[in-house]
């Protein structure tokens, strides 16, 4: 009777050892930290179709199937108190990763980083300009910037090459990303039309809105480039303000150019299909869930901390770089095929074309820019 008991007993204690050792579908153990991811919106929310809701899709997508606690915080108001007071509520929950989609949390990490060394977090589009000069980034802290120009370039050489003259590009504000998406879609603009030998033709008005939001003010100037001035397609390099171009163009039957998420199914879903010729994506998603797997599964912040990082392209393959345009969604036509974007995509990866990332000074053109005066 004693032999079987403590077979029972030793039975009993494998069964729970294995019970305790097993993770239940979560991420493998790389350490003895246990993990919980935040993510605090910029001041819209996660439906806004651009960086929170990509950010917020990119946090699920690691964490919901390998069984990490997550949870979204959203700022009561746009000022940089709400935003610090919204990593304090993550962090008096526990949370120990805390991802921050957006320029404008700059602030807000040279303000918390200090303050809670043992959290990590993951900054995206926060580069040194947004947090302030002599800062130095501390090891707690991973910022991922990205070469708009690129996306940009690729977004400007699509629309001359699918049959567009009169072009446009709308940007929210003049803040380095926004200018470098401008700026690399001038470049691709005149490589598209130099090749073609129309650079004569091409016509570009540039213009910044001063404004992430659309409003009846950035309505009415766009109203005025689609019906009076001829623009067949404009770049909305404005997060939410693309409402404003989309309500012009409909009007009209204009095109529209997406910025950092495919915004084809919000664009063309509201107000037109076939409106939206492609748009100029950042890898957002794609750098969270990289992120968040190699810190958790494999214990790498080492890699990360302390360093800001710029993306672009990481393969001659389109769909595995951090910039790009959408595969499935874009308007490819005969000019503009899917394997003439791989052949475009490969020679930039192979250094065979070149995009300057210079914002001081606009980029020399062989064809007509028009700047005007921000609207707002």
């Amino acid at each position: 009777m004693k032999k079987l008991i403590s077979m029972l007993l030793a039975l009993v204690m494998v069964l729970t050892l294995a019970a305790c050792g097993g993770n239940g579908g979560t991420a493998p153990e790389a350490g003895t930290t246990e993990y919980k991811v935040a993510m605090i919106t910029d001041y819209s929310d996660i439906t806004d179709q651009s960086f929170n809701q990509t950010s917020y899709e990119g946090c699920m997508a690691y964490c919901e199937p390998n069984g990490i606690e997550f949870k979204y915080f959203k700022p009561l108001q746009d000022n940089d108190a709400e935003r610090i007071a919204m990593v304090d509520a993550a962090v008096s929950e526990g949370h120990n990763i805390i991802v921050l989609p957006g320029y404008a949390f700059g602030p807000t990490i040279v303000a918390s980083a200090e303050t809670y060394p043992d959290v990590k977090f993951i900054a995206l589009d926060v580069g040194a300009g947004d947090l302030g000069e002599g800062y130095v980034v501390p090891e707690n802290v991973y910022c991922a910037v990205y070469q708009e120009e690129l996306a940009g370039y690729m977004a400007g050489y699509a629309a001359v090459k699918m049959g567009y003259k009169h072009l446009g590009f709308m940007g929210g504000m003049a803040v380095p990303a926004v200018v470098r998406f401008g700026y690399g879609y001038m470049q691709g603009i005149d490589k598209a039309a130099a090749e073609l030998g129309i650079q004569n033709e091409i016509v570009l008005d540039y213009i910044y809105a001063n404004s992430f939001s659309g409003d009846a003010d950035i309505t009415a100037v766009m109203d005025t480039w689609y019906q009076e001035m001829g623009v067949e397609a404009v770049f909305s390099c404005a997060a939410g303000a693309y409402t404003s171009v989309a309500e012009a163009a409909a009007k009209v039957g204009g095109k529209v150019i997406g910025v950092d998420v495919d915004q084809k199914a919000i664009i063309d879903g509201t107000y037109g299909e076939g409106m939206t010729l492609t748009s100029a994506m950042k890898g957002l998603a794609a750098t969270i869930e990289d992120t968040l797997k190699d810190v958790i599964e494999n214990d790498n912040w080492a890699a990360y901390g302390g360093k800001i990082a710029t993306l672009g392209l990481a393969s001659e393959d389109p769909t595995a770089n951090y910039v790009q345009l959408p595969m499935e969604s874009t308007a490819w036509t005969e000019g503009f095929t899917q394997e003439d974007y791989a052949a475009l995509v490969k020679a930039m990866f192979a250094g065979e074309i070149t995009v300057s990332n210079d914002i001081t000074t606009q980029p020399a053109v062989g064809y007509t820019v028009n700047t005007y005066a921000n609207i707002k």
